[in-house]
């Protein structure tokens, strides 16, 4: 088991690269609502941490939890799975 799987790493799309250092990534989902049962869309915005400028904006990346890095930042950028082409 590496360490991504160990610590839920969880897959998502830049969104924004505009801070050095830091991406605006988007992990979709769908879930049932409680009461009516149909499906319905969601999203988590999360602030990651790219210590090498490594992702940039469309890129898929995996990204892991990690220890509170500023206000927002709390995860850290395991790898890029897919380059925008």
């Amino acid at each position: 088991m590496s360490e991504a799987e160990a610590k839920g790493a969880k897959t998502g799309v830049v969104t924004s690269d505009k801070r050095s250092k830091t991406r605006k990534v988007v992990i979709e989902f769908r879930a049932p609502h409680p009461k009516y049962g149909k499906y319905v869309r969601g999203r988590t915005v999360l602030h990651v941490h790219d210590e090498q400028n490594a992702s940039k904006e469309g890129d898929v990346v995996e990204v892991v939890q990690c220890r509170p890095i500023s206000k927002t930042k709390r995860w850290r950028l395991v790898r890029v799975v897919e380059k925008r082409s």
